[in-house]
């Protein structure tokens, strides 16, 4: 049963298009497994909808039926890739959201003992730090805080932190308000995780005086 959804801020965000790409991918990841946020974001919009058909329209500028026309000998576009998990030795069960079609996906990574990364590179906004983040049984995250907001999808297994227990399903929100240390449930966990302003680490502030 999940249990932490998107904040509204958050989720309104995300149906007008002002989300960060490599958030909106998160939220869209928890939207695939959770009907009562998929329906909370189709009310907004459909009253988004509504707003709009309220204002006067503007009308187009002489050349944009000509531009159309133009657009329809462009080359289609090449299809989506696929998902590619084979190397990120998943766990028996475990696929990665639909939503990252497309994306690239790098291999594990070694951070630190019982703690993985694997990089997800969105093409469309290769700017995002976005990853898939991989924590074994009852190991912890670094003790930090953050530079931006956070957004923390659970695919696999689970965490618990001062927030609280998340489990699959679960999406996470951090800011630079918050200053925890997640720990992985004795399974283990498999995140996906966009972050905007890197990671704090207080007690490395605290100790250089930075």
């Amino acid at each position: 049963m999940i249990s932490h959804h998107p904040s509204p801020e958050t989720l309104l965000a995300h149906a007008t298009g002002a989300l960060a790409a490599g958030h909106a991918v998160v939220v869209a990841a928890h939207l695939q497994g959770c009907a009562q946020c998929e329906a909370a974001q189709t009310r907004m919009e459909s009253l988004g909808g509504a707003l709009l058909e309220e204002f006067a329209p503007e009308p187009l500028a002489d050349e944009a039926f000509a531009q159309v026309l133009a657009r329809l000998d462009d080359p289609a576009p090449a299809p989506t890739a696929s998902l590619r998990q084979a190397r990120l030795a998943l766990p028996s069960g475990v696929s990665l959201p639909a939503v990252l079609r497309g994306a690239e996906i790098g291999r594990w990574l070694w951070i630190g003992l019982g703690l993985r990364y694997s990089r997800v590179r969105l093409p469309w906004a290769p700017e995002q730090n976005v990853m898939l983040l991989k924590v074994a049984g009852g190991r912890k995250v670094l003790h930090h805080s953050h530079g931006g907001l956070e957004l923390t999808q659970v695919i696999w297994g689970g965490f618990h932190d001062i927030t609280g227990q998340y489990g699959p399903g679960d999406i996470g929100e951090a800011d630079e308000t918050t200053e925890h240390q997640p720990v992985a449930d004795p399974e283990g966990c498999i995140c996906l995780a966009s972050l905007e302003g890197g990671l704090r680490l207080p007690w490395f502030t605290r100790l250089f005086g930075g």
